[in-house]
């Protein structure tokens, strides 16, 4: 370090300051729900090459510490003060925007002649073109789907705002004003984020300034460095699935395998599935990336508050993640739901750190982020507006030694609720129910924490609901040390009404006036035996209604006779299912991944994808796709929820399976003959 400790100290009070100022100004400024309610954005001052050095403690998304802004600024080649770039490329940022609603500002900070910092802040508007309202849907297939892409530009130039990029993003939006607004309040973060930093420089000189920044990243790098030494050394492997990829029924499998060496960690996600022809890719660029390492840094924070917020944290991790795999697409794959796949690989690295020590990390949370969206149409005009309702989580996982959180899921990013009475002041529609959703929570010595139950009565004629980031409605939240799975997701139209209908994962859904959509999230996974949970404890959880009596009796052996604990009755039903029970594994993910990794294991499916990566990027989805199809043909359903009855016959569905692998090991055998020929 070249600054004495103190001197450091102060600076990481000053630079965290002026971030959390910017995301102040940010917020107030704004126009919309998406960063004045539900807090999705992001402010940050950036060293000269590009990495964060500081970052809110508290304010917009926290989950960007580890980006990069570097690549976006090298294709700028004639940076000058009063420049601000833009650009929501996944591609072209290499991996900064990764997804096209998220806009990205940059403001470079001369001193001299200089940069000595640039300000960095993101929103995640509200409409940024492309096929449906909102721009994101599961069903895309490419890039060119999604929206306005905006490479690498200068919106201000020298000061002076561009105005031919104002003029094509209007006629490229269906919310241009609301979303202009949020600009204007993004370059205003922007110039506070400046502005303190000159002042600092006047206060403490450039060379300082400098100094701080290098060392605040060392500082971090260290501190981080002993927690991750509490990790035990060794290879730990663990894999998680997403229910589909929306466009066909087929799971689709996230790898992570994590060695650790006296706390340094590298994460292999080889073995993970090939990119897929829908938006849940994560453009990574291959390279250590926030969507990779994130429950990492959950993990390091967690156990040192003290530690300063930059890209130091992740000194000592490393990451590899193969090209052409979902996790690293080749572009144009379209990547607007990529956070549903960011959840379940962050879940897998949880898995990987509770198999190297239990203690480290809590039972999966519910595992989604649903922005349930509510197209409304003027009747007279045919104008639109496009708001989020609700930011909907599901609760998270349970613990050793406590239950899991109701109804709230920070896991992938600190959002907030949007408070009803603005979503009913911007809609005619009416929420007419927002509660904790009963026995969502996975039953355990600690409960998991439950989801929530979400209902919107429609208005207008020429509605429509949207759901983005919707999972869990197949592969359950896994309990851990005996405990049990969390409830999967559903939504229903017209629940408990005439005409009820369940409508499964949604995209866009068209409802008429006086329908009532109703969205359930997951509970978080349980931890340890259920039978161990104090029998008051079960009495308190069917009172306030996270358990139902009979979930109380069925789960946890617990009798209530009028709100009391019959304790007879439940110490020999306790004993009954104690001498029945025989030795559980530790994790328990519940009979649909029972029943497909029955077929396609572990072992058979990094096989299966190490051939399929050695096709060509045109054949591979489809040659995919129907080896799953012809191993499991009740995939080419609607429906595969119930994953049990759609495998049959195990026995029969491997000997297919084997076969289908034969078949492609001896297809690429003799593509690689005639290719030598």
């Amino acid at each position: 370090m070249k600054l004495d400790p103190i001197t450091v100290e102060i600076f990481f009070h000053k630079f965290t300051a002026i971030t959390e100022e910017m995301a102040i100004t940010l917020q107030r400024s704004a126009r919309t729900t998406y960063v004045k309610e539900a807090g999705d954005f992001g402010t940050a001052l950036a060293t000269p090459e590009g990495r964060f050095f500081a970052y809110p403690n508290f304010l917009g998304v926290s989950g960007f510490l580890d980006s990069n802004v570097g690549p976006t600024l090298e294709r700028i080649p004639d940076l000058e003060p009063g420049d601000v770039v833009i650009t929501n490329h996944p591609y072209e940022s290499e991996g900064l925007a990764t997804h096209m609603p998220d806009l990205h500002l940059i403001r470079p900070i001369f001193h001299e002649g200089r940069i000595v910092a640039h300000a960095w802040d993101f929103i995640h508007s509200a409409d940024i073109g492309g096929g449906v309202p909102s721009s994101i849907s599961p069903k895309f297939t490419d890039l060119f789907q999604e929206g306005l892409q905006i490479a690498p530009m200068k919106i201000v130039k020298a000061g002076q705002m561009n105005e031919d990029f104002l003029t094509f993003y209007r006629a490229n939006c269906r919310t241009p004003d609301v979303n202009l607004g949020d600009i204007k309040a993004m370059l205003a973060a922007l110039r506070v984020g400046e502005k303190r930093v000159l002042g600092l420089i006047e206060q403490r000189g450039a060379d300082t300034l400098m100094h701080a920044q290098q060392d605040l990243v060392e500082y971090a790098g260290i501190k981080a460095l002993k927690v991750q030494q509490t990790i035990p050394d060794g290879t730990y492997e663990f894999w998680d699935y997403l229910d589909d990829d929306y466009n066909s029924r087929i799971p689709v499998r996230v790898r992570c395998k994590m060695v650790v060496s006296d706390g340094h960690v590298h994460l292999d996600f080889s073995g993970s599935d090939p990119q897929v022809e829908a938006a849940y890719n994560i453009p990574t660029g291959g390279k250590r990336h926030p969507w990779l390492t994130l429950k990492l840094m959950h993990f390091v924070f967690s156990n040192d508050r003290s530690i300063p917020l930059n890209h130091g944290v992740f000194n000592n991790v490393t990451v590899e993640a193969p090209l052409g795999s979902i996790l690293n697409p080749e572009p144009p794959a379209a990547v607007g739901i990529r956070s549903a796949t960011a959840i379940r690989l962050n879940e897998a690295l949880v898995g990987a750190m509770t198999k190297a020590k239990p203690s480290l990390m809590p039972a999966p949370s519910g595992g989604i982020m649903i922005p349930s969206v509510l197209v409304e149409q003027d009747a007279r005009s045919g104008a639109r507006n496009v708001m989020v309702l609700q930011s909907l989580v599901g609760g998270t996982g349970a613990r050793s030694g406590s239950d899991g959180v109701d109804g709230r899921d920070s896991s992938l990013a600190n959002q907030r609720n949007t408070p009803i009475e603005k979503t009913e002041e911007e809609a005619a529609a009416t929420i007419t129910n927002y509660a904790l959703r009963r026995d969502s929570g996975g039953a355990g010595r600690w409960r998991g924490g439950t989801g929530v139950v979400f209902s919107v009565k429609i208005a207008k004629h020429g509605s429509a609901v949207l759901g983005r980031g919707m999972e869990r409605f197949v592969f359950r939240p896994w309990g851990v040390a005996g405990g049990k799975p969390g409830e999967r997701a559903r939504v229903v139209v017209n629940l408990g009404l005439p005409g009820e209908r369940e409508l499964g994962k949604l995209d866009i859904f068209h409802p008429q006036p006086g329908d009532i959509v109703t969205i359930m999230t997951p509970g978080g996974g349980g931890y340890g035996d259920p039978l161990l949970r104090p029998a008051e404890m079960v009495r308190e959880d069917v009172l306030f209604g996270y358990v139902s009596e009979a979930a109380a009796r069925d789960d946890y052996g617990v009798v209530l006779h009028n709100g009391e604990v019959d304790e007879q009755a439940t110490k020999a039903l306790r004993d009954s299912r104690s001498a029945a029970k025989s030795n559980d594994d530790f994790y328990d993910f519940g009979p649909e991944r029972d029943a497909w990794e029955a077929v396609f294991d572990d072992a058979v499916m990094c096989e299966l994808n190490g051939l399929l990566m050695q096709l060509g990027l045109a054949v591979r989805s489809k040659r995919r796709s129907d080896i799953f199809l012809n191993v499991v043909p009740g995939l080419a359903g609607k429906d595969a929820s119930d994953l049990v009855s759609l495998i049959g016959d195990t026995q029969s569905a491997r000997a297919r399976l084997n076969s289908e692998i034969q078949r492609l090991r001896s297809d690429l055998e003799d593509f690689a003959m005639e290719t030598h020929q």
